[in-house]
């Protein structure tokens, strides 16, 4: 007999399940080993003493940032949203998933308005003779998305902290 879940049944057949969950699985690890990456150049930029270097470095961040990482980030984003949506799971249902969802659209966020522009910012400062203005700049954003990716993963793996309160009312309108 097929388990039944509270609510509609997910939407996703076992095929199309699967091939979004290798599709996010995918495009998620892209996003990380983009950003270790980035977080590789931006420690190359502020810690050495070459102008060719420090440029080289920005410039390669520059080019991740435009073309690769936002499509990554969007890709990652509608699949795991496709995933949540279409699945037992829900969006709202279990708070590791809301929580996934959420840290996703911050850091996605963060990339267009924050990583992006100091990454930018460094380019033409460096681009213009200067030095990197502030190691900051190629370091945060690299940093703080790291740190939310590997949180991300643990808790896609040990999903802690059960269901959410609509989870909990679906549950027991449907018991």
């Amino acid at each position: 007999m097929k388990k039944q879940y509270p609510g509609p049944s997910p939407r996703l057949g076992r095929p199309a399940r699967r091939a979004a969950l290798v599709v996010h699985v995918i495009a998620s690890a892209g996003w990380l080993g983009l950003t270790l990456g980035l977080l590789a150049l931006g420690i190359t930029a502020a810690t050495d003493g070459s102008a060719g270097t420090v440029e080289a470095s920005v410039r390669a961040m520059k080019l991740f940032a435009d073309w690769l990482l936002l499509p990554v980030a969007f890709l990652t984003l509608l699949s795991g949203l496709l995933l949540s949506l279409g699945t037992k799971w829900g969006l709202a249902r279990y708070r590791w998933v809301y929580t996934k969802f959420w840290l996703t659209l911050a850091t996605t966020t963060a990339t267009v308005f924050a990583l992006r522009p100091g990454v930018n910012s460094a380019v033409t400062a460096v681009a213009a003779g200067g030095p990197l203005p502030d190691a900051g700049d190629v370091l945060f954003g690299p940093v703080v998305s790291l740190s939310a990716y590997v949180f991300m993963t643990v808790i896609s793996v040990l999903k802690p902290w059960g269901k959410t309160r609509r989870g909990h009312r679906r549950s027991q309108a449907f018991a």
